[in-house]
């Protein structure tokens, strides 16, 4: 018989063990930063601490699939143990060329009924966590529809929201939404869900004075569909499947995998302060690439017409003003936007590729995505939806030498969408063209995954400039926003660096809207907003009636990064940082405020009296050119005007 003593150590015993299997942690390779997970009530959630502060309260993990509702009912049945990733690899086209990836790996496992229903795999590096489900065979079951998602991260109650509201399914022009052109909020109360669809990824949050949040998802391709958030009045924001009215209702909203099956990565990034949300690379660390590249791709500078002429210029000669001026830039490439099918035609388009190859300017060229999803009736359409012309499309392009193309309005995140994407991608890298999105979602770590996957617009872009005087009086605003949101996850093709004064075909003024902002604060965002393709909102008309300097400036800025530096900012209100190629670091600023940017800060990037060379503003928006000796302490004083930047470049 045993004794009573040791019948209740064995108790406290297993009442340990089932406790340490029922919440379990993971940390960072530095230990500040702890994911708990755990079940509750037969239902699996997790938190998240960093620096022992609470940056996510309990927030809910599950999926609902048609082979298993697995949101409740649950048990931790495993715990793997905690396993070391690493990872060095090399990507010409995001923030930074060389990236190592630190990061500890565990695999909690949930079951019910007695069965394995899905694994959560999680990965936290210093900053950054990545999370996905593994979802397991049923019976004979092999593949299922996963219906909807209980995953939601619950930010502390008194944060603040950053965030950019879904657009209502076939809104907009031509019926062409969603197209992730919204503006963004900036401290925004929680408890809200945008214009009633819910918010789209990313979406960054102020935990009250303890740091930020930045929240996002990656790894997304034709075996899923994209996600957006849905805003809950206590603070919980739940991972929600595209709306059933997107791509004018065809394909379905909920995905469906083959088994065992994997979600998307969701990312979560975490600091004290914004530096870690503006350097992070954990959309690039979690993913791997799909196919081999075919050739080496070369990343371009350009012009286009479009964004200032608009469609009655997409003709020949005008085209072929552009390549003058690219050419006179020393910039590489023109695009050739919507309508030249009709405006220009094949056999011009011919003539205008081989007149750019005489002045080492090649050629982009625009496709309408459309068969059955959206109005739009630019063209060339009919074509990149369909295998075989699109091919032969590709084939005809590779033929005269086409560099790459844009491809727009899409219209929705269905899994049949993302499946376009993947398929427009891959038909083009057999024929050696890169791709720029537009009217479109937003990459998900497609700079890694697709080779020559260059670009994608999913931002509230320089043609609402050009179209609205409202967004040219908030342009520094959004200008201030994009490096801690959109654009720290995914190359931007914002399409900006305007030097007319009035967005019109010659400058003209009070015609068309005003811009406000400087010389400056322009040549600013060309370094901001990081795109390893930039075709710029400048004309020609800018060589004779710019400042020499701007000009000088704009034909030497590159469009690759090989490092990224935060030093200062609040969405919302301004940004200072850095970016280096190769030897040489571009500082860039800009400032929102209705009162001038002034700071004091040390800038390690630049050595201790060295010689650099300082683009600024005064008071009335007036630009200037300076060489500055930098003190042996490298601190420097900025002070920016309202709507003003600032340069510094060694």
């Amino acid at each position: 018989m045993i004794n009573k003593g040791i019948l209740l150590i064995l108790i406290a015993f297993f009442a340990h063990c089932n406790w340490s299997l029922a919440n379990k942690s993971i940390s960072s390779p530095d230990g500040k930063l702890v994911i708990n997970v755990s079940e509750i009530g037969g239902k699996a959630v997790y938190n998240l601490h960093y620096n022992n502060k609470v940056f996510l309260n309990q927030s809910p993990l599950g999926l609902n699939t048609n082979v298993g509702d697995f949101t409740q009912g649950l048990s931790l049945s495993a715990v793997g143990q905690q396993t070391k990733v690493e990872e060095t690899y090399s990507l010409p086209n995001i923030k930074k060329s060389r990236v190592t990836y630190l990061a500890n790996e565990m695999v909690f496992t949930f079951s019910k009924d007695n069965k394995p229903a899905f694994d959560v795999i999680f990965r936290v590096s210093n900053n950054d966590v990545a999370f996905r489900y593994k979802v397991y065979p049923q019976g004979e079951r092999l593949v299922c529809i996963v219906n909807n998602e209980t995953t939601g991260f619950e930010l502390p109650q008194g944060s603040t929201a950053f965030l950019s509201p879904q657009m209502k399914p076939m809104t907009g022009f031509a019926r062409t939404g969603p197209s992730y052109e919204t503006p963004y909020s900036a401290d925004e109360e929680m408890g809200k869900n945008g214009y009633g669809y819910g918010y789209i990824f990313p979406a960054l949050f102020r935990v009250k004075t303890d740091g930020w949040v930045l929240i996002s998802e990656t790894g997304v391709d034709s075996r899923y569909c994209a996600s957006r958030l849905n805003g809950q009045p206590s603070g919980l924001y739940t991972v929600e499947y595209p709306l059933a009215e997107e791509n004018n209702g065809n394909g379905t909203s909920a995905p469906g995998i083959t088994l065992p099956g994997y979600t998307p990565w969701r990312t979560i990034t975490v600091g004290e302060n914004l530096q870690p949300i503006v350097e992070t690379t954990i959309p690039f660390d979690v993913v791997e690439p799909l196919y081999k590249a075919s050739k080496k791709y070369e990343y371009t500078r350009g012009s286009w017409s479009w964004i200032i002429k608009m469609d009655n210029n997409t003709t020949f000669p005008v085209q072929k003003d552009y390549i003058d001026f690219s050419a006179a830039m020393g910039w590489e490439t023109v695009l050739v936007d919507a309508l030249w099918d009709t405006q220009i035609g094949r056999d011009k388009v011919e003539e205008l590729a081989a007149y750019g190859k005489t002045q080492n300017v090649d050629l982009f060229l625009w496709y309408n995505s459309n068969g059955y999803w959206n109005d739009a009736p630019q063209g060339p359409h009919g074509l990149m939806d369909k295998p075989a012309l699109r091919r032969k499309e590709m084939a005809w392009m590779k033929s005269i030498g086409i560099r790459g193309i844009k491809v727009d309005f899409f219209g929705g995140d269905k899994q049949v969408t993302m499946q376009l994407y993947e398929d427009i991608l891959y038909d083009a890298n057999d024929f050696g063209l890169l791709v720029v999105f537009h009217g479109c979602t937003l990459p998900r770590g497609w700079e890694r995954m697709f080779p020559n996957f260059a670009s994608s617009e999913a931002v509230l872009a320089s043609e609402m400039l050009h179209f609205s005087q409202e967004r040219c009086d908030t342009e520094a605003y959004h200008a201030s926003i994009h490096p801690f949101v959109r654009n720290t996850v995914g190359s931007m093709d914002f399409g900006g660096t305007v030097l007319n004064q009035f967005w019109n075909g010659n400058n003209t003024p009070n015609r068309g809207t005003r811009r406000l902002t400087s010389d400056v604060f322009q040549l600013a965002t060309a370094v901001l907003f990081q795109s390893p393709v930039q075709h710029f909102a400048m004309a020609p008309n800018n060589l004779t009636d710019a400042p020499a300097w701007a000009i000088d400036f704009m034909k030497n800025v590159p469009v690759t990064w090989d490092d990224i530096r935060y030093i200062d900012g609040y969405p919302g209100k301004y940004v200072v940082m850095a970016r280096k190629h190769g030897n040489k670091w571009y500082l860039a600023a800009v400032n929102a405020q209705n009162q001038p940017l002034k700071l004091k800060v040390k800038l390690p990037m630049f050595n201790a009296g060295e010689n650099v060379t300082v683009y600024s503003d005064d008071a009335k928006l007036s630009g200037k050119v300076t060489t500055v000796k930098t003190k042996s302490n490298q601190l420097f004083e900025i002070n920016i005007p309202t709507n003003g930047g600032l340069i510094i470049v060694n």
